[in-house]
């Protein structure tokens, strides 16, 4: 094939690259009159196209298969996804499987060329949307049951409707929007962010969004209690989060400013009036030793502002923390955290607690490929009284239970809750993976919480253990529909939280 001909080929190939533009074509054989003068000078100037040494492009000669090859991974990698369809993705893919051989020798890593190609496909057609829809049918012992929330002993309600969406702008630039309904939450934009990448193997997102840097130290099986971190895992930070990538780990950092006339839910409390503004910063480093260790420093700190006239409390609290992790094998790692926080000037104090309580936690993972029939989680957790967590979800057994939190407000995201009395938790927890249809779980979680004063009891010192059990399993009828079905039991020291629930959820994703 003639070199002229066969760049019919490549300006299709890169007919959806960057703006077209007018550009002189450098090449001394190429006539202005003739028909591919402009296409030869725009690919040229887009580096897709070079020519001989003595400024010649030669076009009347034969196109070698490297030449194509060579201009195939050029055009790759000036290809703009906002213009390509899917047939030009199609042809991208078979030109490179077709000049693979002369790829590999030309140097050029084929696999970065397939992941183009794929970042091509993920973006290509314009927006890319998803959704996720669950039905949830719970009944309890307790006509109306505190502890999981269910109004005279049924609930059944559509609790998630989701809708994701994806739109890669650029090269490097995309944006993600989640849109979350139904369950008696008003409909809204939970998650809207976008991600740039930056010079120097750096990447800003900027935007409504979800930081979670604790997502190794908690264990999800359905139906579940205590299924996020201490700090971190909530969604609606509205921030900027900055990482920075090194070969042997990584730096982070994000600052997020809560700035909200309407987020305070007890107005009763006057105290507190103005503290739903304020500051969040944090920074971690992930280093990786080796293979086998790795290990997470991290800062948080929550600035509040008290500006409003009769306002005397401070909320300010800091935390530091440290995260190892030990991998013996792929199947046997041990993990854990180490908290350390300043709450000198956090509202009112827990009695008997001080201004530096702490947190810990270790965990012992076997996965199910190593015991062959079922994967294992053992953790224990201590925490000392007067330990804030920006998160109630992490202890929701001890937050829906208002009396076993008096400090429990609400700030509208992340829901500051301070933990009253020292507590220790254990956790056990085995998930099986029969099939691709078929998964189960058990867990056992034990609540060791020192004599609290619950409001109830008139505040005399009760203990305040629990025991909770669990039992269930998922039947995925099809990779998007799955049914699940668990029993959850509470036994208490404080009889009247005793409880037990049936759960039935319908998944579909699409």
């Amino acid at each position: 094939m003639k070199k002229i001909l066969a760049l019919v080929a490549v300006i299709a190939l890169v007919a959806f690259a960057a703006p077209a533009f007018a550009a002189a074509n450098p090449f001394m054989d190429v006539p202005m009159n003739h028909w591919a003068y402009d296409a030869i000078g725009q690919l040229a100037a887009r580096g897709v196209l070079s020519g001989y040494p003595d400024g010649t492009y030669k076009g009347n000669q034969p196109m070698t298969r490297y030449e194509v090859a060579s201009a195939v991974a050029r055009a790759l990698a000036v290809v703009d996804m906002t213009k390509a369809s899917k047939q030009d993705v199609e042809m991208l893919k078979k030109l490179v499987v077709e000049f693979k051989d002369e790829l590999d020798a030309l140097g050029v890593k084929v696999d970065k060329l397939d992941s183009r190609v794929a970042v091509l496909e993920e973006g290509v057609g314009g927006w890319k949307l998803t959704g996720e829809f669950r039905f949830d049918s719970r009944t309890t012992d307790n006509d109306n049951s505190t502890l999981y929330g269910v109004n005279n002993k049924w609930d059944q309600n559509t609790t998630r409707v989701r809708l994701h969406f994806y739109k890669q702008i650029s090269d490097g630039v995309s944006f993600y929007g989640r849109f979350h309904g139904a369950g008696g939450d008003s409909p809204k934009w939970t998650r809207a962010y976008v991600d740039v990448d930056l010079p120097w193997e750096m990447h800003l997102r900027a935007g409504r969004q979800s930081i979670d840097w604790e997502d190794a130290l908690y264990w999800v099986p359905f139906g579940t209690w205590q299924t996020d971190g201490l700090l971190t895992d909530r969604d609606g930070l509205e921030a900027f989060y900055l990482t920075k990538n090194f070969s042997m780990g990584q730096f982070g950092l994000y600052a997020s400013r809560k700035d909200s006339a309407e987020e305070v839910t007890n107005p009763a409390d006057k105290d507190y009036t103005g503290i739903k503004e304020h500051w969040e910063y944090a920074a971690r480093f992930v280093f990786n030793f080796n293979e086998q260790f790795s290990l997470m420093a991290g800062y948080q700190m929550i600035d509040f502002e008290n500006e409003e006239p009769g306002n005397t409390k401070d909320n300010d609290f800091a935390t530091w923390y440290v995260e190892p992790q030990v991998k013996f094998s792929e199947n046997f790692i041990l993990k854990g955290a180490y908290y350390s926080q300043d709450t000198e000037h956090f509202g009112d104090k827990v009695v008997g607690a001080s201004d530096d309580p702490s947190a810990w936690r270790a965990i012992f993972e076997v996965k199910q490929e190593a015991l062959k029939f079922t994967s294992l989680w053992l953790e224990y957790n201590q925490v000392d009284a007067g330990f804030v967590t920006p998160n109630k979800e992490t202890y929701k057994f001890i937050a829906n239970v208002y009396d076993y939190a008096p400090l429990y407000r609400n700030y509208g995201y992340g829901d500051f809750m301070q933990i009253q009395n020292d507590a220790d938790i254990w956790r056990i927890g085995a998930f099986q993976k029969w099939s691709d249809k078929w998964d189960t779980f058990l867990h056992y979680a034990k609540f060791d919480i020192d004599g609290m004063s619950p409001r109830t009891n008139g505040g005399s010192l009760v203990d305040n253990d629990a025991d909770n059990y669990s039992i269930g399993f998922n039947y995925h009828y099809t990779p998007a529909v799955t049914f699940s079905l668990a029993y959850d039991k509470f036994d208490s020291d404080i009889e009247k939280y005793d409880d037990d629930m049936i759960h039935f959820r319908t998944r579909v994703v699409f």
